[in-house]
C-alpha cells in the first residue's frame, strides 16, 4: 500500500503546463544571479568561524572552520594579537587545548579533548592527560580547594587528586535494591528462632559487613560503599559539589511510557530495501517523565529527596478554567471515562531546566566553594519556572524566585548562578515583560541589574567577579552588540559597535574579548577587543571572492505600522535600487521566517541565506520581497511573544495582511499580485495564508509544513497550545487541515520524505483532504532523501525553481 501511495505521490509533483511558459528559472539572470548558483553547495559562498574558545593561557584562539568539499570541520588557531590564521594538522591537533576551566587561583586549567581529561599546569605549562576511556568524560570543574579535578563520565563522578595523580569514583550508584538489607519476613524469622546455625550464619555476615563499612571510612584510599536507590527509578543527570561533600540526582520512574512514536519511511536506501525509522512521539500521547530530585550526602552515605511540594502554586491548576469546559464538552458526549482522565493533578508534575539548552548539561548551579546550590524546576505544564537552593541542614528545597505566565515559559532567557561571594543568586527573567538580568541575596528581594524594553541574554560573568557581559537588542530590536554591567548594578554600557554581534568570549585574565560577528552578506568572523571596550582587531576573513564580490541587495529594515493595535512589526525589504518603477503594478513576494519564535529581521549573517540570495534574484525579475517579524517572533519581548497563545496562525496572519498593505501603500505593489512562501513555521503560515484568507493571496508555497499540530512534538506545541486531550478547541483553531475547504489559490508544497521533525505525512494528509474536497490547483513535491533541514543542492534547486516558476506563472501579468 505504501509503495502504491507513494507512485500515486510522485506523479502529482509537477506544476500546470502553464508553469512551463515563465523564464527558464535556471538560466542566468540579469545581474548575473541564477537559480544554479545559489542553490548550489554554499561551499562557494566561504565558511563560517564556528566554536571559538581562547587558549589556557589568553594568548591565542581556536576556532573551526568546514572543509570545502567535505563536512569535516579543522581546528584553526590564531594568535590574538593579530597574524595569519593556522589550520592545524592532526599531529597539531593532538597538541592543542579544548574550552578551559580553572582552579580558583588560576594555577592551573583542565580541558577536554577527543572525549579524554588533560590537566595543565599554566606556570611550567606541562601537561598531563588524566584520563583515557573509551567513554566520553564531560563536566569538568576545580574543587574548592583547588586540590582535585572532578569530572563525570556518564553518570558517574570521579576525583582526580592532583597531588598524587590518582583518580577516584566519588560514590557508586546502584539502581537495584541492596541484597543485604533484606530482612526476614514472618517465616524467616521463625527460622531463625529455630535455628542457631542459620543465627550463626547470619551473625558472621553482618560481622563482615560491618568490618568492611568500618574499613572503608577510615580509608580514603578503598572505593566509596554503593548507594543502593532502588529499581523504580533512573538517573537523567548527576552533578556534585565542588567541595565533594554533595550529590544531587535527577530522576524519572523507570519504564516511562513514551506513547507510540510514528514512522519515517526510507524509500532510497543503501539496502535497495525499504526502511524504518522511530520518529518523536506525538503531542499529548504521554506526557515527558516527571522529573524528581535525590540529595546524597557523601560524608554521611544518606540520600534524601528533594520534595517538590513546598513550592509556590504547585498544587494549583492554572489550567483549570479550560479544564472545565473541556470536561463539560466530554460529559456531555457521554465520554466519562476521557473526562475522568482530565482530573487536575493534586500536584504538578515539574522538570530540571538545564542552564545550557543547548548542551542540555550542568541542571545545577554550584556556588565555588559548594557550600550553596540552585535548581531551576519547570513545571510540565509550562505555567510555572522556581529558582530554588538547597537547605542542606533540613534537605530541602527553598524557594527563591517564581516565574508565572499564563500563556507559557520561555524556553530562553533561563541562565542563571552564583556571584562570587557564594552567596548571592543571579539570574535572567521575563517578568517585566522582557528578559532583564537580576541579582538576589538568599532570602533577600531581588535587585534588577537592566531595565528596558530590550531582551538581555547570554550573560558572562568576569572571572574577578566585577562584571555581567551580556547581548542586548537595547539600540533598536534587530541590533545586537556586547554590553556589560556592573555585579552590584549601575549602567549598563556598549562596549562592541558591530550590531551584527553573533556571539563573545571573556579572556582567562578578563582583559581581552572575543567578538564572533557577521552581517547579511558576511559569514561569521572572529575579532577581539580590550574587555572594557576599544577597537577591535579583526582576526578572519573566510569569505570567498566570487561571493563577495557580488553587488547585493542591502536589505532595508523598514516599520509595518499594524492595523490591530500592537505598534510596529519589523520587515526587512528587498526592492529595486529605483523603487519608482513600475509602480502600481509590480509583483510582490511575502516570505515567512520559520520556528515561530525566531528573528530574522536583524543585522547578522542569517540562517536563511539561500533565501536571500533567492530574493536578490526575484527583485532582478522584476518582484519585490518583504520579511517580517511577525508576532511570534523573538526578540522583542513576552507580549509579543505569547500573542499566539491557543492561537496559531491568527495573529501571524494580521500582520502578513498589514505587510502586503505596506507594500501596495509604499512601494506601488499590485495587491492582486502577491505571492508568500515560507519552510515548516512558515509553510504553515503559507497555509493559514491561503485557507484563512482565500482570495488574498495569488499563490503560495509551503515549505515542509505543520499541517496538524495534533501530530506534531511535545516540547514546542505544548508550551503554545497545550495538551490535545485538555484543550482540543486550541488545536482546531490553530490547525490549517481544519481549513482545507476554503483553497481557491494556488498552492505548492514541498516535503522531505524522511523528515522526522515536520512529517511528512503532515502534508500527505492536507493532500488527502484537497483531493477529496475536490480542489483545483494545488500540487505537491517530495525529496526521498531529504529531512527537515534540506542538505542535498540538487533538492534545494529543484525546489527553488518550483516556488519560481509557481510565482513566475502566478504572479506575473
Amino acid at each position: 500500500m505504501r509503495r502504491s501511495l507513494l507512485a500515486g505521490l510522485v506523479s502529482l509533483i509537477l506544476l500546470p503546463a502553464a508553469a512551463a511558459a515563465g523564464p527558464a528559472s535556471g538560466e542566468p539572470a540579469a545581474g548575473g544571479l541564477d537559480l544554479e548558483t545559489i542553490m548550489a553547495n554554499p561551499d562557494w559562498i566561504g565558511q563560517a568561524v564556528e566554536s571559538p574558545y581562547w587558549s589556557a593561557d589568553g594568548r591565542s584562539l581556536y576556532y573551526q572552520l568546514k572543509r570545502d568539499g567535505s563536512p569535516v570541520r579543522d581546528l584553526y588557531r590564531v594568535d590574538a594579537g593579530g597574524g595569519a590564521p593556522v589550520r592545524l594538522d592532526p599531529a597539531a591537533v593532538a597538541q592543542a587545548e579544548g574550552p578551559s576551566v580553572f582552579d580558583r587561583a588560576h594555577r592551573h586549567a583542565a580541558y577536554l579533548m577527543h572525549g579524554d581529561v588533560f590537566l595543565k599546569d599554566l606556570a611550567s605549562g606541562r601537561r598531563v592527560q588524566v584520563t583515557h576511556s573509551s567513554e566520553p568524560e564531560a563536566a569538568l570543574q576545580f574543587s574548592g580547594d583547588g586540590h582535585a579535578l572532578q569530572y563525570r563520565q556518564g553518570n558517574d563522578w570521579y576525583s582526580y587528586d592532583l597531588a598524587s595523580g590518582v583518580a577516584a569514583p566519588v560514590a557508586v550508584l546502584k539502581f537495584a535494591d541492596d541484597p543485604q538489607a533484606k530482612q526476614p519476613d514472618e517465616l524467616g524469622e521463625e527460622q531463625l528462632k529455630l535455628f542457631k546455625t542459620l543465627r550463626e550464619i547470619k551473625a558472621d555476615k553482618d560481622a563482615r559487613r560491618a568490618d568492611e563499612d568500618a574499613l572503608t571510612a577510615a580509608d580514603p584510599g578503598r572505593a566509596p560503599k554503593p548507594f543502593w536507590l532502588g529499581d523504580k527509578i533512573e538517573a537523567v543527570e548527576t552533578d556534585l559539589s565542588p567541595n565533594g561533600r554533595w550529590m544531587v540526582l535527577i530522576t524519572v520512574p523507570k519504564g516511562h511510557a513514551e506513547g507510540r512514536p510514528p514512522k519515517v519511511i526510507h524509500y532510497v536506501t543503501d539496502s535497495g530495501y525499504t526502511e524504518t525509522q522511530d520518529a518523536r512521539t506525538y503531542v499529548g500521547r504521554d506526557d515527558p517523565a516527571p522529573q524528581s530530585l535525590l540529595l546524597l550526602d557523601l560524608a554521611a552515605h544518606k540520600a534524601y529527596p528533594l520534595k517538590t511540594d513546598e513550592l509556590p502554586g504547585i498544587k494549583d491548576d492554572p489550567l483549570s478554567a479550560i479544564r472545565e469546559q473541556t470536561v463539560a464538552a466530554l460529559r456531555k458526549a457521554g465520554k466519562d471515562d476521557q473526562a475522568k482522565a482530565l482530573k487536575a493533578p493534586e500536584l504538578r508534575a515539574v522538570r530540571v531546566t538545564p542552564i545550557d539548552l543547548d548542551s542540555r548539561d550542568n541542571s545545577i548551579a554550584w556556588s565555588d566553594d559548594g557550600d550553596n546550590a540552585a535548581i531551576q524546576l519547570r513545571a510540565v505544564d509550562n505555567k510555572d519556572r522556581w529558582i530554588t537552593s538547597i537547605d542542606f541542614a533540613r534537605h530541602a528545597l527553598v524557594t527563591q524566585h517564581r516565574l508565572s505566565d499564563n500563556a507559557w515559559i520561555n524556553w530562553n532567557f533561563n541562565d542563571f548562578g552564583w556571584l562570587k561571594d557564594n552567596r548571592t543568586l543571579w539570574y535572567l527573567s521575563e517578568e517585566g515583560g522582557y528578559s532583564q538580568l537580576y541579582r538576589k541575596n538568599l532570602g533577600g528581594k531581588p535587585q534588577a541589574l537592566t531595565a528596558g524594553k530590550f531582551e538581555i541574554s547570554h550573560p558572562q560573568l568576569s572571572e574577578d567577579g566585577q562584571w555581567f557581559y551580556v547581548r542586548t537588542n537595547k539600540v533598536a530590536p534587530y541590533s545586537y552588540d556586547v554590553y556589560r554591567v556592573s555585579a552590584g548594578g549601575g549602567e549598563l554600557t556598549r562596549l562592541t559597535q558591530y550590531q551584527g554581534m553573533d556571539g563573545f568570549a571573556l579572556s582567562p585574565d578578563d582583559k581581552q574579548l572575543a567578538v564572533l560577528h557577521s552581517s547579511p552578506y558576511v559569514l561569521p568572523q572572529l575579532a577581539v577587543q580590550p574587555a572594557g571596550g576599544g577597537a577591535p582587531r579583526e582576526l578572519t576573513n573566510t569569505m570567498k571572492q566570487a561571493f563577495s564580490a557580488h553587488a547585493w541587495i542591502a536589505p532595508k529594515i523598514v516599520e509595518v505600522r499594524s492595523s490591530h493595535g500592537v505598534g510596529v512589526i519589523y520587515a526587512k525589504y528587498y526592492g529595486p535600487a529605483d523603487d519608482h518603477a513600475g509602480a502600481s503594478s509590480r509583483p510582490a513576494v511575502l516570505f515567512v521566517h520559520g520556528a515561530g519564535y525566531l528573528q530574522n529581521v536583524h543585522l547578522s549573517w542569517s540562517n536563511y541565506f539561500r533565501e536571500q540570495m533567492f530574493h536578490n534574484l526575484l527583485v532582478q525579475q522584476g518582484f519585490v520581497v518583504l520579511d517580517m517579524d511577525y508576532r511570534d517572533s523573538e526578540g522583542y519581548g513576552r507580549a509579543w511573544r505569547v500573542s499566539t497563545y491557543r492561537n496559531m496562525g491568527h495573529p501571524e496572519l494580521e500582520d502578513l495582511l498589514d505587510g502586503k498593505a505596506w507594500l501596495a501603500q509604499q512601494h506601488g505593489v499590485d495587491p492582486k499580485r502577491v505571492g508568500v512562501y515560507g519552510g515548516s513555521y512558515g509553510g504553515f503560515m503559507t497555509l493559514m495564508a491561503l485557507l484563512r484568507a482565500p482570495g488574498e493571496f495569488a499563490a503560495g508555497a509551503a515549505l515542509r509544513p505543520v499541517a496538524d499540530w495534533t501530530t506534531y512534538n511535545h516540547e514546542y506545541t505544548s508550551n503554545i497550545l497545550n495538551d490535545p486531550q485538555l484543550d482540543p478547541q486550541a488545536y482546531a483553531t490553530s490547525s490549517p487541515i481544519e481549513y482545507a475547504d476554503h483553497l481557491q489559490d494556488p498552492l505548492l508544497i514541498e516535503h522531505g520524505l524522511i523528515d522526522d521533525n515536520v512529517m511528512s505525512s503532515d502534508s500527505i494528509r492536507l493532500y488527502q483532504r484537497f483531493i477529496e474536497l475536490h480542489k483545483k490547483n494545488f500540487w505537491l513535491s517530495l525529496y526521498p532523501l531529504e529531512r527537515h533541514g534540506f542538505v542535498h543542492p540538487d533538492s534545494w534547486y529543484d525546489e527553488y525553481r518550483r516556488i519560481d516558476e509557481l510565482f513566475q506563472t502566478w504572479l506575473k501579468p
